[in-house]
């Protein structure tokens, strides 16, 4: 067994599959068989055999099938893995879905088919059930496992051993991997989650750090909390021993994001949207970059970063023409809470001219004009990457003030 993960989340799925197939004949439902022509004995008459048509019982129970409790762990386990279609052809499947969640459904009701080929009774056995899962494994898990690299990241708590992401990549606890170095599971107090990039070859090494940086990014823009991905990567190639590499990394978390198993399809969606409309250049992309530097540093630093961000956005006259708050608080505040936000922010703006001349302020004031700061520039950025915005933000900001400047 190479994947524990992918063993225990199938074992679950195939255990409660084979209950719901067998319910159903107990309650009456019949099961087909093909009448398979052996051709003539050698006395003359031709000989036919019976074989059960389990594939097509299953296939004629989707919908119950797909109701189960445990079938999205299985689809989202399978559909981490790479493969998919060799398996299925393998299984003497012709026509092949594209890639994404159909593939996946289809691989995993292949196996499903594959664990009751020839019975006429849904009874699991351990032995069925080895055989049929080692040579998936073999197929989706023996190519795709020869470099893994883990990166932690600090601040975020996850209720499942796994939670994929995409193929490849995976949130995991690290006591759902083998020899985890104890570094690697442990930030001196806490047990961390591990990013996993997972691939055939060592390309994966030099890609992994900024899949993880992109994925820090977007759970500072699905949470409050300030995930921080660690400063030392671990990978190793086929099962060998772990290796140190440095990420550059160096931020410390705030808070915590707890990720439950009903939590996991919305996060998965939200990644995978920030990812697609990410910009590769431009405003929008200097001002997450500095949002994630500001996330990383104290809340003096942090509030000059975000507002520079917020100047980036919604600011290109400059600081002097003082219409940063106005279209700030007007993207993010109701139309009653407008001058309420729009105080924050030239407070925040006052605030930064303090700090920037040497002085020092309040610590309680600063730390909670860094977290409104934080806050509303988190909100635009993450309603823009989800479309819920304009890319424009400066200009909609205008359009919208006109009413109330009317």
């Amino acid at each position: 067994m190479r994947d524990r993960h992918l063993h225990t989340t199938l074992r679950a799925f195939a255990e409660e599959a084979a209950w719901t197939l067998a319910a159903e004949t107990a309650q009456g439902a019949e099961l087909p068989f093909d009448v398979i022509d052996d051709g003539p004995s050698r006395s003359g008459p031709r000989l036919y055999c019976y074989r059960p048509d389990t594939a097509g019982f299953i296939a004629d129970r989707h919908g119950a099938i797909s109701g189960l409790e445990t079938f999205l762990a299985a689809v989202h386990a399978v559909g981490a893995c790479g493969g998919l279609d060799g398996y299925l052809r393998s299984c003497g499947h012709a026509r092949i879905p594209a890639e994404g969640r159909a593939l996946a459904e289809a691989t995993l009701l292949a196996f499903l088919e594959a664990l009751f080929e020839d019975l006429s009774e849904f009874v699991l056995t351990d032995e069925r059930f080895a055989r049929v899962y080692g040579a998936l494994e073999e197929q989706l898990v023996g190519g795709t496992q020869g470099v893994e690299v883990v990166v932690p990241l600090l601040g975020l708590e996850l209720e499942s051993e796994e939670m994929a992401l995409t193929p490849g990549f995976s949130l995991v606890r690290p006591s759902a991997l083998d020899r985890v170095p104890e570094a690697a599971a442990w930030d001196g107090e806490h047990e961390t989650v591990l990013a996993v990039v997972r691939g055939d070859d060592e390309d994966i090494v030099g890609h992994a750090p900024a899949q993880v940086r992109r994925l820090v990014t977007a759970l500072r823009l699905y949470d409050p909390a300030r995930v921080a991905m660690g400063p030392t990567a671990w990978l190793r190639t086929a099962g060998g021993p772990w290796q140190l590499a440095p990420t550059g990394a160096g931020g410390l978390p705030s808070g915590s994001l707890v990720v439950i198993c009903e939590q996991e399809d919305e996060l998965r969606g939200f990644c995978n949207l920030v990812w697609r409309r990410m910009p590769r250049g431009g405003p929008l992309a200097w001002a997450l970059q500095r949002f994630d530097m500001g996330c990383e540093r104290p809340a003096p630093h942090r509030i000059t970063d975000h507002l520079l961000a917020l100047r980036a956005l919604l600011e290109p006259e400059g600081p002097e023409s003082g219409l940063l708050a106005d279209r700030v608080a007007t993207l993010c505040a109701a139309a009653e809470e407008h001058e309420v936000v729009a105080e924050r922010i030239a407070h925040a703006v006052s605030l930064e001219q303090v700090l920037v001349a040497g002085h020092s302020g309040a610590a309680a004031d600063i730390e909670v004009v860094a977290s409104h700061v934080a806050g509303h520039l988190r909100a635009i950025l993450r309603d823009v990457l989800c479309g819920h915005l304009d890319s424009d933000v400066r200009r909609l900001a205008d359009e919208l003030l006109e009413p109330r400047e009317a």
